[in-house]
């Protein structure tokens, strides 16, 4: 029982030893060593730039297409053979043009045989009235009945409408005639020639093709389908009366890229809105003098405000995005960039309008802004929000601060610290005669709490990074 005491008292003695000496130790280098190594990163330099305020002439966009102001599809009035085509595909044709010709001959005898019709009505017209003439003299001598005298005055008024009506099949004839040879109703462009010579036609509305089709160039129509909210803005502004509709500036491009807008006006508002889309027609008025654009091409519309208004305008690369919201840092108290949320409007000038959350003169980082994280203090540079787009941030990029990968020194045992004189045996284990308890004091290699087992000069850095084993008693 007492070796059992006393072998206990020198356990715990041993690993109140090799305690001190880990914590007076090694960790005391660790320590000065990661002191030294770790360096706060400096505070990253950036473009800082007050929001501006102006009055500005705001701009909306809309998608619209174009239409030709008039368009008319050249269909046959009669029957036949095309016999000839006399126009170019896409070639500018004036208005009278001959496009067509339909073989006459069938229309040269209709009319021929109208005539012919007619010179014979003109003649029993004639007949008509003499005989009318003799019963009326007749008349007067009781000669003829008063029967027959009505007869003979109803025989010369069908005689006379035979005549009309002969003039009138006779004018028809030479209408016909005159069918055969198509023109142009209005001046345009031509299309392409849909029926060409040698092919038959038919006539009437429903049955006649459609032989070509013609559309003006210059001016030409932009439609655009515009929201409700938008129409509503124009509508408290009193914009939407034609004399004041024209006066809102338009600029029409063919895209993104076109490096000439086109310039336009207003020409109507539609007098009702579509039900089904939300929206109501709005048509504006271009010239097209080179013919370029063409009916039916998508275009981009840039539609003026009725009325110039004050606004906050910044750049767009000071806008970050916080998934569906849209926000900029601005430069608060202590030079520390501040998380401020904002509501995006159109564009003016090149820079983009701010409808709330921001005010004019406050300055907002717009450079550097990859470098910057709410709340993280930074060195500002003042510059111009005009110039924000092309100004760099001055001085080089700061890196990344890293903890320096410094080793620690080895730690030196303390003064009163001696070396063991017995090596540790080759198995790591205790060894000793049957039966008997071994002195662990002398025969065993010292070990930490945490198990690991510690060699002549070694200390106990990295333990705390194992699993702790207890010994077992």
């Amino acid at each position: 029982m007492i070796k059992k005491i006393i072998l206990t008292l020198v356990i715990v003695a041993a690993a109140g030893l090799l305690a001190a000496r880990f914590l007076g130790g090694a960790p005391q280098g660790a320590a000065q060593a990661g002191a030294d190594g770790m360096q706060m990163p400096p505070p990253p330099q950036v473009n800082v730039a007050a929001a501006i305020s102006k009055e500005i002439q705001e701009f909306r966009e809309f998608s619209g297409h174009l239409e030709a102001v008039q368009k008319a599809e050249i269909r046959p009035r009669v029957g036949g053979t095309i016999v000839g085509v006399h126009f170019q595909d896409g070639a500018f044709v004036k208005k009278g043009a001959l496009l067509y010709t339909i073989d006459p001959r069938p229309f040269e005898a209709e009319a021929a045989r109208s005539e012919a019709a007619l010179a014979a009505a003109q003649s029993a017209a004639s007949l008509a009235a003499t005989e009318l003439e003799r019963a009326q003299s007749l008349i007067k001598n009781n000669t003829i009945s008063q029967l027959t005298l009505d007869r003979r005055a109803s025989d010369a008024r069908v005689a006379d409408a035979n005549v009309k009506a002969a003039e009138a099949a006779l004018r028809t004839a030479r209408l016909n005639l005159e069918y055969t040879h198509v023109t142009a109703p209005i001046a345009g462009k031509a299309g392409r020639a849909e029926i060409t010579v040698g092919n038959l036609v038919e006539s009437g509305f429903m049955n006649a093709p459609v032989l070509t089709t013609i559309v003006t160039a210059d001016p030409i129509y932009a439609n655009i389908e515009m929201d409700e909210q938008s129409f509503l803005s124009y509508v408290r502004d009193r914009a939407v009366e034609n004399s004041k509709a024209q006066q809102i500036p338009v600029f029409i491009s063919l895209g993104d890229n076109d490096p000439a807008p086109r310039t336009g006006f207003i020409k109507a508002f539609d007098n009702q809105l579509d039900t089904s889309s939300g929206t109501i027609r709005v048509r504006a008025e271009l010239d097209n003098p080179d013919g370029n654009l063409v009916p039916g091409m998508f275009v981009k519309v840039r539609m003026g405000a009725a009325m110039p208004r004050e606004a906050v305008l910044i750049t767009d690369r000071a806008i970050s995005t916080d998934q569906s919201k849209k926000f900029v840092l601005v430069l608060g108290e202590g030079n520390k960039a501040m998380y401020r949320e904002v509501t995006l409007g159109g564009t003016a000038d090149g820079m983009r309008i701010i409808e709330s959350g921001l005010a004019a003169g406050e300055k907002i980082i717009v450079n550097g802004l990859q470098r910057v994280q709410p709340g993280m203090p930074v060195v500002p540079e003042t510059v111009t929000m005009e110039a924000a787009d092309t100004t760099p941030v001055s001085g080089p990029v700061p890196q990344a601060a890293q903890p320096e990968q410094t080793e620690a020194p080895p730690a030196e045992a303390p003064p009163d610290a001696q070396p063991d004189e017995k090596p540790a045996p080759e198995s790591g284990t205790a060894t000793g005669k049957a039966g008997e308890m071994p002195d662990m004091a002398d025969d065993v290699a010292p070990t930490t709490e945490t198990g690991i087992t510690l060699h002549e000069g070694e200390t106990n850095a990295g333990a705390d990074d194992l699993a702790p084993v207890i010994p077992e008693p």
